[in-house]
C-alpha cells in the first residue's frame, strides 16, 4: 500500500529520530526486558501517555541468496515457496494441498492529523505492500510426496479483497475477505477456481479500514463460521460508531449467514483455532498502543461465549487506560482477564496447535505463534515464531523462540512471519509477508532418527 500522502524528507528524519519538537518522547523510551511480560502473570509497569509515540523500524531489505531463518538443532527449515506478494495466511486442504494467501491492505482515506501522516508513512517504510506484483490472490502449491518441493502452484482463487481467513466445510471453501465472507464451490484435486463465488454475509470493512484482517474458522460440526474483526482505531479514536461489530470475533450461522457477537473486547483478534484437547476457541490479540514500550502485552487466550476482554476501556483484566472517555466501570468489572500474554507489541498474527507426529514429540500439543514484529518501542520485540507448551488444554511453561533471523544484526527486516498451519506430513509452515516466502520447518535429520 502507498502511502495516501507524500510528506517532506526532512519532515520525517525529524520525527524519526528524536531530534526536534515532535519526538517528544525522546529515543530512550525505558524499554525493558520484554521477557517479563511472558506467561498468565506478566509485569505491568506504570502508564506512560506521549504527545508522539516512540518508534524504532525494522525497515525491509528481504533475504540475500541462500539466507534463511534460525532454529533449533532438533529442527530444519527451507523456503517451500519464493517470489510471493505478501503471503499473509495459510490454509491447508484435505488433500495436503497448500493455499497461500497474497493479500494487501485495502485502499485508506487520506490522513489528516499530523500523527496519522506520519504512521501512514511508517506502514509504508516497513511493509512490502507497495510493490507492483499481482497480490490479493490465493496461491495454490501441491508437494504430493511430501518432500517440501512443490510439483504444482497455480493460481487457485484471483482479484480478491484483502482476503486473510480460510475455511473448507465439505465442497464449501469460504474466504473472508476485508468486507464479506465469499462461498466458492470447490471439488478435491481443484488447481483453480473459476466461479464467481457467492457472499455469505458483510463484513466491517471501509471507508475506514483500520484492522482489515478478517481470520476465519469453522466448528467442528461445520454449521458455524467464527471470524475474528479487529477495532477500527487504537483506542476509538475515530468515534465508537466507526466500532460497530468490531473489537469482536463474531459467530455466523453457515445456512443462513445470520451472525452475532460471540465475544468481544478484543483489538485485533487473530490466528482462531480450535485447542485440539479441550475443543475450545483460541485466538492470539493484538493489544492498544502507545501507553508506553511495555504495555500493553498481546495476548495468547481461549475465547469465552459472551465474554469481554477490556478494550478499549481495559487491558489485561481490570486495567484502565486513563484515555479512554466516558468510562464504563461495569464493563471493566467484567473484563476476563488473557490466559497468555505474549509481551508488549509483539503483534501476533498467527496461531497454528500442533497435533502433528513430523515434529520432535516435544512440540505435540502445543501453540505455535507468528509474532509480525513492534514498531513502537526502543528494543525490537517480535520478528519471530514462539512455541507455548500446553498441558490438559492451558499454556504450561514459558514461550520459546522457534524460528528467528527475521531480523539482521542491524535490526534491519529479513522477512516478518504471519500465519501459520501444519501441513500433512506433519511441517510447520510459516507466511513471511516481507520476504515473500512461505518456510517449512521440519525434524532435523539428527531428530528424524533419533526418534525412530
Amino acid at each position: 500500500m502507498k502511502p495516501a500522502r507524500q510528506i517532506p524528507a526532512r519532515t520525517v528524519y525529524i520525527v524519526l529520530t528524536c531530534g526536534a519538537a515532535l519526538a517528544l518522547a525522546g529515543c530512550n523510551d525505558g524499554s525493558g526486558d520484554p521477557k517479563t511480560e511472558i506467561g498468565a502473570n506478566p509485569t505491568l509497569p506504570a502508564v506512560q501517555q506521549f504527545l508522539w509515540p516512540p518508534m524504532h523500524l525494522a525497515r525491509v531489505v528481504g533475504w540475500k541468496q541462500d539466507e534463511k531463518p534460525s532454529v533449533p538443532n532438533d529442527l530444519k527449515i527451507q523456503p517451500l515457496a519464493t517470489g510471493l506478494e505478501h503471503p499473509r495466511s495459510l490454509y491447508v486442504l484435505p488433500n495436503g494441498d497448500v493455499l497461500v494467501v497474497e493479500s494487501k491492505a485495502p485502499p485508506a482515506p487520506s490522513p489528516k492529523r499530523p500523527k496519522d501522516i506520519v504512521m501512514a508513512w511508517v506502514e509504508s517504510w516497513v511493509t512490502s505492500g507497495g510493490s507492483d506484483g499481482p497480490s490479493n490472490r490465493i496461491t495454490l502449491l501441491r508437494d504430493s510426496n511430501g518432500d517440501g518441493v512443490p510439483e504444482v502452484r497455480s493460481v487457485f482463487l484471483d482479484h480478491l479483497n484483502s482476503p486473510f481467513g480460510v475455511a473448507l466445510v465439505g465442497n464449501d471453501l469460504y474466504v473472508a475477505n476485508t468486507d464479506a465472507i465469499v462461498r466458492y464451490p470447490y471439488t478435491p484435486g481443484d488447481t483453480k477456481i473459476t466461479s464467481p463465488g457467492t457472499t455469505l454475509t458483510p463484513l466491517p470493512g471501509g471507508p475506514i479500514d483500520h484492522h482489515w484482517t478478517k481470520s476465519l474458522v469453522a466448528s467442528r460440526d461445520g454449521s458455524l463460521l467464527y471470524v475474528g474483526v479487529g477495532s477500527n482505531s487504537n483506542i476509538t479514536e475515530n468515534g465508537i460508531e466507526a466500532e460497530k461489530n468490531r473489537a469482536d470475533i463474531l459467530e455466523v450461522d453457515r445456512a443462513t449467514g445470520r451472525f452475532r457477537v460471540f465475544a468481544s473486547g478484543l483489538r485485533n483478534p487473530n490466528g482462531l483455532s480450535f485447542e485440539p484437547q479441550s475443543g475450545a476457541l483460541w485466538a492470539v490479540v493484538n493489544e492498544r498502543d502507545e501507553l508506553g514500550p511495555d504495555l500493553v502485552p498481546d495476548y495468547l487466550t481461549s475465547v469465552k461465549e459472551g465474554g469481554f476482554y477490556g478494550w478499549p476501556y481495559s487491558y489485561f483484566g481490570q486495567h484502565v487506560d486513563p484515555r479512554v472517555k466516558p468510562e464504563r466501570p461495569d464493563l471493566v468489572a467484567k473484563a476476563i482477564v488473557p490466559d497468555y500474554a505474549l509481551s508488549s507489541h509483539v503483534a501476533p498474527l498467527g496461531l497454528a496447535f500442533y497435533d502433528g507426529t513430523g515434529l520432535p514429540e516435544t512440540y505435540r500439543g502445543g501453540a505455535f505463534v507468528g509474532e509480525h514484529g513492534s514498531w513502537n518501542r526502543q528494543v525490537l520485540n517480535g520478528y519471530k515464531v514462539v512455541f507455548v507448551p500446553f498441558s490438559n488444554g492451558k499454556p504450561s511453561g514459558i514461550a520459546q523462540d522457534i524460528v528467528t533471523g527475521f531480523l539482521n544484526n542491524d535490526d534491519q527486516a529479513r522477512g516478518r512471519p504471519v500465519g501459520l498451519a501444519i501441513d500433512k506430513s506433519g511441517a510447520l509452515l510459516i507466511a513471511d509477508d516481507v520476504g515473500n516466502t512461505v518456510w517449512r520447518v521440519t525434524a532435523s535429520d539428527q531428530a528424524s532418527t533419533a526418534s525412530r
